[in-house]
């Protein structure tokens, strides 16, 4: 399960980076902001897991 978790965390981050590039390409900054915010949804995630591997 954790792996899994670990690969959508990643997912979210990698889109949040397309997001915002697509955003800065189309001087969008709603969707700019949009992906900023899921890049670091997905980096807190991405901390949680390993967290949760060092107490394992």
């Amino acid at each position: 399960m954790s792996g899994m978790d670990k690969m959508k965390n990643k997912a979210q981050e990698l889109a949040g980076k397309g997001k915002e590039t697509a955003g800065r390409a189309t001087d969008d900054p709603d969707l700019q902001a949009e992906g900023h915010a899921d890049q670091a949804s997905g980096n807190v995630k991405q901390a949680g897991e390993k967290i949760k591997d060092v107490f394992k």
